[in-house]
């Protein structure tokens, strides 16, 4: 016996009333919560909120707590000091690369006050990596990783989609660019999650450039905390205006997402100390080596007479191009190591507050360092080219504009 259409329709509605039963659906107070924080008119003033508090905590912790209340104390006060005294052949070139560099431009051995004045691997290189930048990555993992077992992520993703399709990529986006403000490396290999070659090119460059990392924004806070609001806004405006350049020049497509908005949970402790353990780990194997090794080799570079070449042919780019000092030379060269050295290094030398906001803007949209380096060239040798052509039109593009500003306003 053959149904007609009609029939058989009339048959699934016979058999579903019989077989399928509906609850009573309640809507709950998470549930509201979830409808609100992910609707725009609501969930952009939440997003603000979070971020703020976010940070607050952030410069809270890392900087006034752990690093001005506890770090800044012991090493200066005892570890500086002792290692001054215990370390054998004081004024010799050993002594200036492992322990303390003063004096090192002045041909006058002078020893140092403070640990980010000596340069030394055993000294600045430790601090810099214990004192500043552990407690600096430690908050933002724990609390990137509570934003992430609550589920506030995905919804954030969904309230930045449109935003980031400006610059060829979608919302999920925001993923790689949040990991970047821990550590550019694993913010890298997240970009593998975007759908095309074209958002995960533009996605990479963008991160190499414009996004500093955790270590870096630890070092800003503890040096120039009242100059870091006009630094990281630089950041921002060339995040965007150069991402909307090459999702323009750059060929390819960057096509919608899907999302799964899973509704709020209560985060697991197991999981917050799984992420912040293994995050924590990967720091100490990567970061601890390459700042003491980058203390090292531009001591052992000054001491050379390297970096005082590299100021000399390099002053005219650097003073009238950039509008900031020669001896900004050293701290590029180890930028390419570690930008937050580089960005201790910026934090001795004399210049005035624009000049020195440009000289950070300068690192953090430099070369990337080498871990981030080797990282990029796994994702391909010719994205890696491509991105460093880029970076070397950025860095002079927007250099000189930040400098035309301050001429502009009267400050360079």
């Amino acid at each position: 016996m053959t149904l007609s259409l009609e029939e058989r329709w009339t048959l699934i509605d016979r058999i579903s009333r019989e077989t399928v039963t509906f609850g009573k659906y309640e809507h709950t107070l998470k549930d509201a919560i979830g409808e609100l924080t992910v609707k725009p008119l609501t969930g952009i003033p939440v997003a603000i909120a979070i971020m703020y508090g976010f940070w607050s905590i952030f410069g809270s912790f890392a900087g006034t707590l752990m690093t001005d209340g506890f770090f800044v104390k012991l090493f200066d006060g005892y570890w500086l000091p002792w290692l001054q005294g215990a370390f054998p052949g004081q004024g010799s070139w050993l002594y200036a690369i492992m322990v303390d560099a003063g004096g090192l431009e002045s041909g006058e051995f002078v020893l140092s006050d403070t640990c980010f004045e000596a340069f030394g691997a055993l000294t600045s290189g430790i601090f810099v990596a214990i004192g500043v930048v552990l407690p600096a990555i430690f908050i933002f993992y724990l609390m990137l990783a509570l934003l992430e077992d609550v589920g506030y992520m995905p919804r954030l993703a969904v309230l930045l989609d449109t935003v980031l399709h400006r610059v060829g990529l979608h919302g999920y986006a925001i993923v790689p660019t949040i990991l970047s403000l821990g550590c550019n490396v694993p913010g890298v290999a997240a970009t593998r999650i975007l759908e095309t070659k074209k958002q995960r090119f533009i996605m990479m460059t963008l991160l190499a450039i414009f996004i500093p990392c955790g270590a870096q924004i630890g070092i800003m806070d503890t040096v120039v905390p009242d100059l870091m609001g006009w630094i990281l806004l630089y950041l921002i405006i060339g995040y965007f205006i150069f991402g909307y350049i090459l999702n323009k020049v750059v060929p390819g497509k960057a096509p919608e997402f899907l999302i799964d908005v899973p509704p709020y949970r209560q985060p697991l402790l197991s999981n917050i100390a799984k992420k912040v353990g293994g995050r924590i780990a990967g720091f100490f194997k990567v970061a601890l080596p390459f700042v003491m090794l980058g203390c090292a080799i531009v001591n052992v570079l000054y001491l050379l007479g390297v970096i005082q070449w590299i100021g000399d042919a390099m002053a005219p780019i650097f003073v009238n191009w950039f509008g900031v000092p020669k001896e900004t030379a050293g701290p590029l060269v180890a930028a390419f190591l570690r930008k937050d050295l580089a960005v201790a290094q910026l934090s001795v030398i004399e210049m005035t507050q624009y000049q020195m906001i440009t000289a950070v803007v300068l690192v953090s949209i430099y070369f990337p360092c080498v871990a981030t380096f080797a990282m990029m060239l796994k994702e391909g040798w010719k994205e890696l080219i491509a991105a460093i052509g880029v970076l070397i039109i950025v860095v002079f593009t927007y250099g000189g504009l930040i400098h035309l500003i301050g001429i502009l306003l009267g400050e360079a």
